[in-house]
């Protein structure tokens, strides 16, 4: 007779590969902080079952070309699992890379986790099955944004200022676009594309914002960029509404302040202050530990489906788990999300939310000791805020 199946328990490891040096590097420090802790909570609880999954921290110092250099460090340092998320120029490259790698080095293949680089390309014509995106793109959430723009009858004149790289092209596109169907009352009065991570003084743009007369301003800016523009458009007195994808990074609460009251918008996958969010345990022990805000709920969800696919599949082969995280449905901070099979982009509700005092009501948790948190205006429920694919995605075998 033969006996059991003899257990066994390995480390996972996973290489996270962001900047943690330079003007991005408190937003990477506190995304390296959030997937140590989800992997901590799944260590503990057995979600992979023996297994443990450990992530450790790479600095690719913000650059497309310095994330190929750490690839191909972590790589000899036989990692097959990566995270990447902070620029969609570095994940365009990692995607690119990655797919090369795998189809030279079949058994070495390696897997992408993408928590925030939202280029919709990286799920539409440059979709990869070696790569899951699991925050939403940047067309989901400019449907959702426009969604609440929309009713909004106020808002006359609008100016788009991005970051010069895709991610800033693409929000820019899709602004115009999104408006035009839902609001072609309303007139586009600005357009700027700046330098990512290199404008230190943004009064001049702002100047220019102020003389357009625009009462709403849509900005895909992240990090400092977002955090050095709105402290120039408080110091400047601007009045206009902000609309924002990372109003809830790192520096920028600190930068609003009570400046941002009721201004500034910001269109996100979870909210610890929306109506049936779950993970307030989470943030108050992340803050204990790190005394930091956890709002990258991205961490959990990745994390919980890397999990559920090892120990679904009884192996931590890349392969194995790859094919098992697709049209995967758990259940994360925002409720019940899926990988969609298709393109690999997950389905999930999104929420828009506006930056108010801490009542003790629908918003108890504030950010970075500020005193304000994020109240939210609407859910937008996972169907709506779902788009159509293009991507032909080539599986392996």
């Amino acid at each position: 007779m033969a006996g059991p199946v003899a257990a066994f328990a390995d480390t996972v490891r996973m290489a996270f590969i962001d900047p943690l040096s330079g003007p991005f590097a408190p937003i990477g420090q506190n995304t390296l902080k959030s997937w140590q802790f989800a992997a901590e909570i799944a260590n503990k609880d057995k979600w992979a079952g023996d297994h443990t999954i450990e992530v450790v921290g790479f600095d690719n110092k913000g650059s497309p070309q310095e994330s190929l250099v750490v690839l191909k460090t972590i790589i000899d340092q036989g990692f097959r699992y990566i995270i990447q998320g902070n620029g969609s120029g570095a994940a365009l490259a990692l995607v690119d890379a990655v797919n090369k790698h795998n189809e030279r080095n079949p058994g070495k293949e390696i897997v992408f986790f993408n928590y925030a680089a939202i280029d919709p390309n990286l799920t539409n014509s440059k979709c990869s099955f070696w790569h899951f995106m699991l925050d939403a793109n940047s067309d989901m959430k400019m449907e959702a944004m426009t969604s609440v723009m929309e009713k909004d009858k106020g808002i006359k004149k609008v100016y788009i200022i991005g970051q010069n790289y895709a991610l800033g092209h693409q929000v820019t596109k899709a602004a115009k676009e999104y408006l035009k169907r839902k609001r072609p009352d309303v007139e586009i009065v600005g357009d700027d594309l700046h330098p990512i991570g290199q404008v230190k003084d943004f009064s001049p743009y702002v100047a220019k914002i102020k003389a357009s007369g625009a009462d709403s301003v849509i900005t895909g800016n992240w990090g400092t960029d977002l955090a050095l523009l709105i402290k120039a458009a408080k110091d400047a007195g601007l009045e206009a509404n902000f609309y924002t994808y990372y109003g809830a990074t790192t520096g920028v609460p600190t930068a609003m302040g009570a400046a941002g009251e009721g201004r500034v918008k910001t269109v996100s996958y979870w909210n610890v202050n929306g109506p049936g969010a779950t993970g307030q345990n989470i943030v108050e022990a992340f803050k204990k530990k790190y005394n930091d805000d956890y709002y990258m709920s991205a961490t959990y969800t990745g994390v919980a489906m890397l999990s559920k696919a090892i120990k679904e599949t009884r192996s931590i082969d890349p392969i194995k788990v790859a094919l098992a995280m697709e049209g995967m449905k758990v259940t994360s901070l925002n409720g019940e999300v899926e990988m969609r099979k298709t393109d690999h982009q997950l389905q999930q509700p999104l929420y828009v939310a506006t930056w108010t005092k801490v009542n003790g009501k629908d918003v108890k948790f504030d950010q970075e000791n500020t005193g304000f948190g994020w109240k939210t205006d609407q859910k937008v429920e996972r169907h709506v805020a779902t788009q159509p694919t293009s991507c032909q995605m080539k599986r392996p075998g």
